[in-house]
């Protein structure tokens, strides 16, 4: 083990009240997704599930551009992002469809459950040794996007179903997220886009079409995005054995051709 100097050990040992602040906001939105489907308020619920991916996304940032990162960081965000995209949508989802289904609606909200605890385990005990451009399965906010996108579409009255179709769709959804999350399809992390680094005039332009098309009808439009997100690991797996197999019927062909 390398030798620490004191400032890395106390580093270590230190909290930081920045970043682990965003990380407490994003546990509060994952309890409070929770309390609001408890009252029937599964809009709100599916909105905050969504802002707690938000502060997710803010806390890992704000440390590294703070230079505040800590081991007790890590840990305590790993444990907000087991309650906000681990136990919130599956609550969320359940509360309002699967518990209709019987043993078949816990029964995939549990299965979504043990899908994150095993999708972050895995993730933070293998974060030293993947490709940081891609997370290995998809990822648990992104999960939970796809629980709350579908929750937040439905009472948005956005899509006309029947109740069994609403709840087998919810029950599709839920399973297939938990089941995506201990894959290794590989999804695209977006770690290696820098926020200091110069960018094409037209990557701004596409940002500001993002934001129009997000605001224009952000159930739809967010629900739509990770449906898209949550299918592009698959696409990314299917290309990479492809080309693996390209690659191995070249070499056998170039094998073939110097004997001869």
């Amino acid at each position: 083990m390398p030798n620490l100097t004191s400032d890395e050990k106390h580093r270590r040992r230190s909290i930081y009240l920045l970043p682990n602040a965003f990380t407490t906001a994003n546990l509060f939105a994952g309890f409070y997704a929770v309390v609001q489907a408890m009252n029937g308020r599964f809009e709100m619920a599916a909105i905050a599930i969504f802002l707690a991916m938000v502060f997710d996304g803010m806390d890992g940032r704000v440390a590294r551009l703070t230079n505040t990162q800590s081991a007790f960081g890590e840990q305590y965000d790993s444990l907000s992002d087991m309650i906000s995209f681990g136990m919130a949508p599956a609550l969320v989802m359940y509360i309002w469809q699967l518990q209709g289904l019987g043993r078949w609606g816990w029964l995939a909200a549990f299965i979504y459950v043990v899908g994150a605890a095993l999708r972050l385990a895995r993730f933070n005990t293998n974060i030293a040794v993947v490709d940081k451009r891609f997370f290995q399965g998809l990822p648990s906010p992104a999960a939970a996007a796809l629980v709350a996108g579908f929750v937040w579409l439905v009472v948005d009255n956005k899509l006309v179903m029947s109740d069994d179709t609403i709840a087998w769709t919810a029950f599709s959804i839920t399973v297939y997220a938990g089941i995506a999350m201990v894959t290794n399809a590989p999804f695209y992390s977006g770690k290696s886009f820098a926020l200091g680094r110069s960018v094409p005039f037209w990557v701004m332009l596409v940002l500001v079409a993002v934001f129009v098309f997000v605001s224009s009808n952000p159930p739809i439009a967010l629900f739509g995005l990770f449906v898209v997100y949550g299918l592009s690991g698959w696409v990314v797996m299917i290309w990479r054995v492809r080309r693996a197999q390209r690659l191995t019927r070249q070499r056998h062909e170039d094998t073939g051709t110097t004997d001869n």
